[in-house]
């Protein structure tokens, strides 16, 4: 694969009002004292209050733009990258244009969705397309509500969950800049298709069949220990692949940037990827499983305390409902 000259220039972030605390989820689940810390390692994590995602995911947009010293009329294309949407129509992308306040402006709007992966799908599709020179300027936005689709009944799940919108904004790179896409990789297993889903809401069940007894269906169940279990036997053999295509090794990468699935779940990635603690970040206490925009948090969290550097090669991983696998390894 032959690398993209693409630059991240600019990254913004949005958490909601809401500070909840594995002690405040103690008392929502009924369970003792500390039960909510030790099962998930999530300390804190923002609930929205009277935010919608579109909301969310203009602030996140906006501080991007900010942070990359631009403005809305620089940008040619917003894509919304995230697992969750706010309506089934239109796409969330087009809300998030209303909520900047961009209505006329004609940019184009349209979502990319692999679930929890869907930011780094995002990034990898649009990649080709600033290369390319179709775009010059893309903003990409993660935008999340768990909260409202959390089964309470499902303890464990429902402790790790958090909501949050990042945004990145990418250009192609100068011919005397570094930064560039090196390599990126995507495998899908649909014998885990159902380890992870909200069965409901779509046309199989549509809404207007929802009824008190099959409430469940409209909330997210998932089989964490089969997730698991499918994860520990295929993520080592697909990083070992995806490093040798960057023709890189694990020592030649400055900071892993995972998505923040579960304590266990970055337990794994130390222990099977030989992964030492300084090079992997990890933000799950503070906020919790964000969905897809867990990865551009990070990266964002990342540049902001400088553990990234111009130069310095990254490596975003994760999976996803699927079940998937994927990842990209980058030259800031």
């Amino acid at each position: 694969m032959k690398p993209r000259k693409v630059k991240i220039v600019g990254t913004g972030t949005y958490l909601p009002k809401q500070l909840i605390t594995s002690d405040d989820l103690d008392l929502k689940l009924q369970v003792p004292p500390g039960w909510v810390l030790q099962k998930t390692d999530v300390r804190t994590r923002h609930f929205i209050q009277d935010e919608t995602a579109a909301e969310m995911g203009a602030s996140a947009a906006y501080a991007a733009l900010a942070d990359a010293g631009l403005t809305i009329a620089d940008i040619d294309c917003i894509v919304c990258t995230s697992g969750t949407m706010q309506q089934p129509i239109p796409c969330t992308a087009v809300l998030i244009q209303k909520a900047m306040l961009q209505e006329q402006s004609g940019i184009p709007c349209f979502d990319i969705n692999s679930t929890c992966l869907s930011f780094v799908t995002g990034l990898d599709t649009m990649s080709y397309l600033i290369d390319a020179g179709r775009y010059r300027r893309v903003l990409l936005i993660a935008t999340e509500i768990a909260s409202e689709g959390i089964n309470w009944t499902d303890k464990e799940s429902a402790s790790l969950f958090g909501d949050g919108a990042a945004a990145v904004v990418i250009e192609q790179s100068t011919d005397s800049d570094h930064s560039a896409i090196l390599h990126a990789a995507m495998e899908t297993y649909s014998s885990g298709a159902h380890l992870s889903e909200i069965r409901s809401g779509g046309s199989l069940q549509h809404a207007k069949q929802y009824t008190a007894a099959n409430a469940a269906n409209y909330l997210f169940q998932m089989n964490g220990q089969a997730i698991f279990r499918m994860a520990s036997k295929l993520l080592p053999r697909f990083v070992e692949q995806l490093l040798i295509k960057a023709q890189l090794r694990m020592a030649d990468i400055s900071l892993v940037i995972p998505h923040q699935g579960s304590a266990l779940a970055m337990r794994l990635l130390r222990k099977r990827l030989d992964i030492s603690e300084e090079k992997l970040l990890y933000t799950s206490p503070t906020f919790g499983n964000t969905i897809a925009a867990s990865i551009p948090i990070g990266l964002h969290e990342a540049i902001r305390l400088g553990r990234v550097s111009r130069g310095d090669r990254i490596l975003l991983l994760g999976t996803s409902a699927g079940l998937s696998l994927g990842g990209i390894v980058l030259e800031y």
